[in-house]
């Protein structure tokens, strides 16, 4: 693995860090394979439950490097996948464990894009954000702009950010509902950790479940989502999981999930 995507757990939660500060964290293509292989990684590794994802101190991910972008001819310059390739496009939704985003800094292009694909987000005064694709003669390079933005913010809202490619502060992004709150700088690493620790109690194999039940909810209609719902739901009640929940309430302690 390059040194630009370091991955380490502790505690079963797992922390992406993409470190590149001279470039405020910009991806070139082997960062980007890098870091959908350690999402990947994150995902299979059964000691990590939570997956936070950030950036060294002052940066999140300044989108594509267009210096190394610039190095390959704009004829060549092909997709990095098929587009039913689901996890090269979107890891972070692929992923099946809860992910946390922690941004520090500027989120732009792809940054901003791998933001909205983190389930939850907390950022601080530094942050920006900015799907600034429109000025490099784009769409947003994900695809995640153009579904998951909407629904986040509404299609008017996610529209005006996606048309003028302008720059939204993290009290804006607060008041957007973007983030769930803006911390200093020195609290961040912790307050990831203790949102980390509040989803640990969850049972992994619910959390799983919810997931992918509220990603595909957001494409189908509510008979089909009802289908999945009932079937997950089956699931559950047959699960590990479910019985240590019910066994440890009636016990009248703190339930050991194993997510099966």
């Amino acid at each position: 693995m390059g040194h630009n995507i370091r991955y380490e757990v502790d505690g079963h939660v797992a922390t992406i860090t993409i470190d590149r500060p001279e470039k405020r964290n910009a991806m070139t293509y082997a960062m980007l394979g890098e870091f959908i292989d350690t999402v990947r990684r994150a995902g299979a590794d059964d000691d990590a439950r939570v997956v936070i994802v950030t950036g060294v101190p002052g940066a999140f991910c300044a989108g594509t490097d267009l210096a190394d972008l610039a190095t390959i001819p704009g004829e060549e310059r092909g997709l990095r996948g098929e587009a039913h390739e689901e996890d090269r496009w979107w890891p972070l939704v692929a992923c099946p464990k809860p992910v946390i985003a922690a941004i520090d800094g500027p989120a732009v292009g792809m940054g901003a894009e791998f933001t909205s694909q983190c389930d939850l987000r907390i950022a601080t005064p530094n942050a920006r954000f900015s799907w600034n694709f429109v000025h490099r003669g784009l769409v947003p390079d994900t695809g995640a702009g153009t579904w998951l933005l909407p629904r986040l913010l509404g299609p008017q809202r996610a529209l005006e950010l996606l048309y003028t490619g302008r720059f939204v502060d993290a009290d804006e992004a607060l008041g957007l509902g973007y983030v769930l709150e803006v911390v200093a700088s020195d609290e961040l690493a912790g307050r990831a950790r203790d949102l980390a620790d509040a989803v640990l109690a969850g049972s992994p194999h619910s959390q799983r479940l919810v997931k992918v039940l509220t990603y595909g909810g957001m494409a189908r209609d509510v008979a089909e989502h009802m289908v999945a719902h009932t079937a997950s739901l089956g699931a559950c009640f047959r699960s590990d999981d479910h019985r240590e929940g019910v066994t440890a309430f009636l016990e009248r302690r703190p339930p050991q999930f194993t997510g099966r």
